[in-house]
């Protein structure tokens, strides 16, 4: 369809994607955010190939290889600092035909904001309402502003408003059961090696280390806990080693090497799958579509896959508008779904909600050469559009 104004509402990782895969295939595109300054969520990200694919298609392949950090490796240790498993990730890389890149959240924003243009992004402009008739769709602001294109897309994230819109009820987020504490600190080999992602395992937690560019480590700590149970930064420290004491010497360094109040830590939700992503001419994307908790590392991906599969729906099919967005969530809908249900049955095992199956996956860690690790990444990602 020629000559569409597209109006987005968010500026994460999913709008700024659609924003330039829309605007790369010819259409008017605004962008609006609610918050003053655009300051990402969490630290760093985990990009699978699968995200990197349309990162690559959008033509910023040069610059996503450039702010990625080099992972060859991966290594699984216990609690005590036991060796399970320690492998090379080539023939996933190999087999998917591109390498991940874990990659620091604030220089992924910056790459896809330069990308858009950055002074195009209209920040201050909080969405309170939606409204449609036959040949439109308006975005009200609370400042009374109004913003109207032939579609509105809602990648306003997990609380997102557009998904209330949408489905005409507030979807709950639901918690997952664990707490995820991370950061970035100085790389260097008495916390693990500059090309691998480590990850500690053991009492249902999870210590873990991976290299991000600027030859800095992306760390998290996961806790199974009671949701609400309070925390300040000032105790971040003292708190975590509680929880990791009598861990192996890289944890324990860890834990006294990172800044407390440059720390995230966050209650992990994710988002039962919608009945519907789309209401005539709205439709969501990313985390407001299908929130997910990040223990398969897709969340940005799965937003990714969404910017490109939508502009090549409106693209490709040219019955209407409304019809695009059908198709858009036709080919996503079950994919997303996928990975959240993969994402918390994960979880579910990392975090011990059945103890024995827990303990069963740390055994079996002994015995894993990467085949069955590589071959699970390797299926999430050849899902994906991009192959």
């Amino acid at each position: 369809m020629e000559n569409l104004k597209a109006v987005i509402i968010g500026a994460g990782m999913g709008g700024l994607a659609t924003g330039i895969a829309l605007r790369q295939a010819g259409y008017e595109v605004e962008i609006y955010d609610r918050v003053s300054e655009l300051r990402p969520a969490g630290a760093a990200i985990s990009l699978w190939s699968n995200g990197v694919k349309v990162l690559n298609r959008l033509g910023l392949g040069k610059e996503i290889a450039s702010i990625g950090g080099q992972m060859d490796r991966m290594a699984y240790y216990s609690s005590t600092g036991e060796k399970l498993t320690d492998f090379s990730l080539l023939p996933l890389i190999e087999q998917v035909g591109q390498r991940p890149y874990p990659v620091a959240r604030t220089e992924l924003q910056g790459m896809l904001l330069n990308a858009f243009g950055a002074d195009q992004v209209q920040l201050n402009s909080k969405c309170v309402a939606i409204e449609q008739d036959a040949d439109s769709a308006t975005a009200i602001f609370a400042d009374g502003r109004k913003a109207t294109g032939d579609l509105v897309i809602g990648a306003d994230g997990t609380h997102s408003l557009i998904r209330q819109y949408v489905l005409g009820y507030a979807a709950e987020r639901r918690y997952v059961g664990y707490v995820n504490w991370n950061g970035l600190v100085p790389a260097s080999e008495d916390l693990a090696p500059k090309n691998s992602w480590v990850l500690y395992v053991g009492d249902h937690k999870r210590a873990s280390l991976m290299p991000v560019s600027g030859d800095r480590f992306y760390f998290f700590l996961d806790v199974p806990l009671p949701k609400g149970t309070p925390s300040q930064p000032e105790n971040y420290s003292e708190e975590l080693a509680g929880f990791f004491k009598g861990w192996a010497a890289p944890v324990q360094t860890l834990i006294q090497r990172l800044d407390p109040f440059k720390t995230n830590r966050v209650e992990i939700h994710d988002v039962e799958e919608l009945p519907t992503w789309t209401k005539g001419r709205v439709a969501l994307l990313g985390d407001a579509g299908h929130s997910t908790a990040p223990d398969l590392g897709q969340g940005g991906c799965q937003a990714m896959e969404d910017a490109w599969v939508l502009a090549n729906s409106l693209v490709t099919n040219t019955i209407s508008v409304e019809d695009s967005l059908k198709r858009y969530e036709a080919i996503r809908k079950d994919r997303a779904a996928d990975v959240v249900i993969k994402a918390r049955k994960r979880s579910d095992v990392t975090h011990g909600k059945d103890p024995e199956k827990t303990q069963q996956w740390y055994s079996s860690l002994k015995h894993e050469d990467g085949t069955d690790i590589m071959s699970a990444i390797s299926k999430t990602i050849l899902a994906g559009p991009l192959h």
